[in-house]
C-alpha cells in the first residue's frame, strides 16, 4: 500500500513507514495533548518536506490565532498559504457570529455539504493531498444527536477519501479510558491514535498509542512523545511502562 509519510519524527516507524494513502485517522487526546500540533504538523511537513499541499478546516480556532500560534515552532503558514501549499478553512467564525476577512470561509456552521463543496473547490485550486479537521468535537456539539453525528463524519471521512485526501481528524477525550468525546468518531475512520497526557507524581507526562490502523501493521506498545520547539517528535524506541 502507498504510505502518506507524517514527517513527524519517530512516528512513521510505527506504522511500517507512514500512514496509508488516501484514508481518514482519528488523533484522540485531552486538552494539551497536543491533538492540534499533530494535525498541522502532518499538513505543514507535507507540504515543506514532501511537496504535497493540504487543507486546515479550523472548527474551534480562528485562522489568525493558528498562524500565531504555530509561528513559535518556526513554521509560517502565511508563506505556505501564498504559496497555495496550504489552505485554512475559517469554519469558526460563522459558528459564533463573527465576520470573516478569510480567503475560505465556511459560511454555514457544520453543514457537511456546504463543508465538503468548500474542500473540492479548494482541492481544485490547490491540488490538495492532505487534509486535517480540528476538532470533529466541536461539530458533535453542533449536531448534537450522536447517531446524526457518525453519519454527517462518515460523510465527510468517506468523501475526503474518495477526493484522494489522506486526513487527520482531532477528537477530544474528557475522561481517562475514553477513545473519543461521544464514543463514535473512532468507528468512522481507518486508524485512531490516542494521545495521553497523565500525571505522574508532581509532573505530566506524554504519551502515544496507535490504537488501531486498518491495513497495516503498528506498534501495539505506548511510546513516550514531547512536544518540542519544532513540534512533536515521538521516541519510538522507547516505551511507557
Amino acid at each position: 500500500m502507498e504510505r502518506c509519510k507524517t514527517g513527524i519524527p519517530g512516528f512513521d516507524e510505527l506504522c511500517d513507514g507512514g500512514l496509508v494513502r488516501d484514508r481518514s485517522y482519528l488523533v484522540s487526546g485531552p486538552s494539551g495533548s497536543g491533538k492540534t500540533i499533530f494535525a498541522m504538523q502532518f499538513l505543514y511537513n507535507g507540504a515543506v518536506q514532501f511537496d504535497e499541499p493540504g487543507i486546515f478546516i479550523a472548527t474551534e480556532e480562528r485562522p489568525q490565532n493558528i498562524r500565531e500560534n504555530f509561528s513559535v515552532f518556526g513554521w509560517d503558514i502565511e508563506k505556505l498559504e501564498d504559496e497555495n501549499m496550504l489552505a485554512i478553512i475559517d469554519a469558526t467564525s460563522a459558528k459564533i457570529g463573527l465576520p470573516s476577512d478569510e480567503r475560505y470561509v465556511d459560511v454555514r456552521p457544520f453543514d457537511v455539504r456546504s463543508l465538503v463543496d468548500n474542500i473540492i473547490n479548494i482541492q481544485d485550486e490547490i491540488g490538495a493531498l492532505r487534509a486535517g479537521l480540528d476538532s470533529t468535537t466541536a461539530m458533535g456539539f453542533a449536531i448534537g444527536d450522536p447517531g446524526r453525528f457518525r453519519v454527517e463524519l462518515l460523510k465527510i471521512s468517506t468523501t475526503l477519501e474518495v477526493l484522494g485526501l489522506t486526513t487527520i481528524m482531532t477528537a477530544e477525550v474528557i475522561e481517562s479510558g475514553m477513545i473519543s468525546r461521544f464514543g463514535v468518531e473512532n468507528f468512522v475512520t481507518e486508524g485512531t491514535i490516542m494521545l495521553y497526557y497523565m500525571r505522574s507524581e508532581n509532573v505530566r507526562i506524554r504519551s502515544l498509542e496507535i490504537y488501531k490502523m486498518r491495513g497495516t501493521n503498528h506498534s501495539k506498545k505506548i511510546h513516550p512523545y514531547d512536544i518540542t520547539s519544532e513540534g512533536i517528535i515521538v521516541h519510538s524506541r522507547e516505551e511507557m511502562f
